[in-house]
């Protein structure tokens, strides 16, 4: 049996003229051709060859694999910037410290803390886990208890009204006798509901009138522009806005720019409303209570 050998020289004879071969080759990488379609395409099977004829040129974007673990490096570099650890950055991404010495390694190395720093800084990363943990228990309470309350019949919102406005609103003295309707919040959610149970007691529009109460450091025309938006009515609608004024020696909490002070509702001619709210709400104390008073 003959035995048949490669022809070595013909092999050779294809890389002779290597600078040719390489310009074939990087013009076929920058029309974007992956590696094996370059191979195939020049014919060339040895992987050293073809590194070398490719070198310097980098790989189109589309045959680029997308890395899982790039979004961790990235967050690996960000930590060791802000000078942490490798125990800090493995307790904060979970993953190896080989990994993120591998990812680091370029950086320059935090300082040295002494013990009792890394004590504090340790036990702050543990109290922030813990106020997470906690606020995704807050919401989820939240929202199961609002879930709780669907749609809300005629009859209770008339008790919540009555409730709330006996909260929130002015109510009459024995030694000084004002029945009027005025009610005055600073919860955007609480104005909404009161004025939701006016309509159902069936009050017209135009008997409502509505004026902001502020400090005079806020931002007065926002306020202003912001409860008029809630409430339904044009900006000049509102009344002349009562100003505040801060005392110094005060400290307020109550600042930002969520801050945008109290609506008063006012209710025109409503002695007999009043008078009605008040017995509502001696009715709902007698039907809790078993007790009846006198209004």
């Amino acid at each position: 049996m003959t035995e048949i050998t490669p022809d070595r020289g013909a092999s050779r004879n294809k890389y002779e003229d290597f600078e040719g071969l390489r310009e074939r080759a990087v013009a076929l990488r920058r029309e974007g051709l992956s590696r094996r379609q370059i191979r195939d395409r020049i014919q060339v099977d040895n992987n050293d060859i073809l590194n070398r004829l490719l070198e310097g040129e980098p790989p189109p974007e589309w045959t680029k694999r997308p890395n899982a673990k790039d979004d961790l490096r990235e967050r690996a570099r960000e930590l060791r910037l802000q000078d942490l650890t490798y125990d800090q950055i493995q307790l904060e991404l979970g993953c190896s410290k080989s990994s993120i010495s591998l990812w680091v390694r370029d950086l320059p190395k935090p300082e040295r803390r002494n013990p009792h720093e890394q004590a504090k800084l340790a036990a702050r990363k543990r109290w922030e886990h813990e106020l997470a943990v906690r606020d995704v228990e807050r919401q989820r309470v939240k929202e199961t208890a609002r879930q709780e309350i669907e749609d809300l019949s005629d009859r209770e919102l008339m008790a919540v009204g009555v409730a709330l406005y006996w909260a929130e609103g002015a109510r009459d003295k024995p030694y000084a006798r004002r029945e009027n309707v005025l009610f005055v919040n600073s919860d955007p959610g609480v104005i909404e509901v009161y004025l939701s149970w006016l309509r159902l007691l069936g009050v017209e529009r135009e008997r409502l009138t509505y004026r902001v109460m502020i400090h005079a450091t806020a931002d007065v025309k926002a306020a202003e522009l912001y409860w008029a938006d809630l409430v339904g009515v044009d900006h000049a609608a509102l009344q002349k806005t009562t100003i505040k004024k801060h005392n110094p020696k005060t400290v307020r909490k109550n600042v930002g720019e969520n801050y945008r002070g109290c609506l008063v509702v006012r209710v025109t001619q409503g002695a007999e409303l009043y008078r009605r709210i008040e017995g509502w709400w001696t009715g709902i104390v007698a039907s809790a209570t078993g007790i009846n008073v006198t209004p």
